[in-house]
């Protein structure tokens, strides 16, 4: 009687196989959203979007694609964020380019367009010709989707990084509006016009402890350090940002920061040590204070008495 033969290990075939070995090994170095980020990977390969990864499950993948994939699958694995391995990330529904050079914008900033997008519905100003200030604009997300939005507003986007600032300035081109985006490479307002003035002015800062800086996940630690380091306490840049704020913001004004979970209070306090008033918080969908925001027409009054 002959013997019988070895068993040898499936080898997979369609496009759903390899994204469910994909997802288990994902799952397995600690990805949070492995099942996302293999078919967002899956999706880069392929040339196509998710739906577009759906409707090709059945679909046998070649070698070449095969080879693509499994590389993309091993660099997420060792912590490389899935927005650096596709060279882009969407925000606000759009896509964004971005590199190593700039944060990766992330669901939870959206909340600072919305509350921008809510003062300005709530003033009535939404077809004025409002002058935006983004400080720390990176990507340029939030003032790309603050100038999409308000197709009557110029928007000025400051970054220290010049790497940054032309991701800014090619995102806005992408959007089609790099007319109304202007970036400047600046430390904070320090490279503005002294006669500066803006109607509403948001943030999105380095706030993480310089001492939490090494327990940070690996993907993280992979973004630019400039953009996460707030000092010591976190909150170095809320110090400089409330000041230099109230300075160049009009009467009747407001101020929007992103902040981080814990760090509202303290925010708030400087805001209001500024001369902001009305100064509240607003939380995310997992109830997290995550944006500080306040009117500015105290301090317009003080900066004219100043």
């Amino acid at each position: 009687m002959a013997a019988p033969e070895p068993k040898t290990k499936p080898v997979p075939e369609t496009a759903l196989a390899y994204l469910e070995l994909a997802a288990k090994f994902l799952a397995g170095r600690g990805a949070a959203s492995a099942r996302l980020d293999a078919e967002l990977l899956l999706a880069e390969v392929l040339a196509t979007d998710r739906v577009g990864v759906y409707l090709r499950f059945d679909r046998p993948l070649g070698r070449p694609e095969v080879d693509a994939y499994r590389a993309l699958i091993r660099r997420r694995g060792d912590g490389e964020p899935v927005a650096h391995l596709t060279g882009r990330r969407e925000f606000w529904s759009r896509s964004f380019t971005v590199t190593p050079d700039v944060l990766v914008p992330r669901p939870e900033t959206e909340l600072v367009v919305e509350r921008a997008l809510a003062w300005v519905g709530d003033t009535g100003a939404r077809d004025r010709a409002l002058r935006v200030l983004d400080l720390g604009t990176g990507s340029g997300a939030i003032a790309v989707a603050l100038a999409a939005e308000l197709p009557a507003a110029t928007v000025t986007a400051v970054d220290l990084s010049p790497a940054a600032a032309a991701i800014a300035e090619r995102n806005a081109a992408a959007a089609g509006v790099a007319d109304r985006v202007r970036v400047v490479v600046s430390d904070w307002t320090a490279a503005l016009p002294a006669d500066a003035r803006f109607d509403l002015v948001v943030t999105n800062p380095p706030y993480v402890r310089a001492e939490d800086l090494p327990t940070l996940s690996a993907e993280v630690r992979r973004e630019p350090v400039l953009a996460l380091d707030g000092g010591v306490d976190g909150l170095d840049a809320y110090r400089r940002i409330a000041v230099e704020a109230a300075r160049v913001v009009e009467p009747g004004g407001a101020l929007f920061c992103e902040v981080g979970a814990g760090q509202a209070p303290e925010v708030a306090a400087l805001l209001d040590a500024a001369g902001f008033e009305r100064v509240g918080t607003f939380a995310d969908l997992a109830g997290i204070a995550r944006v500080v925001g306040g009117s500015a027409a105290v301090a317009a009054a003080r900066r004219a008495s100043s």
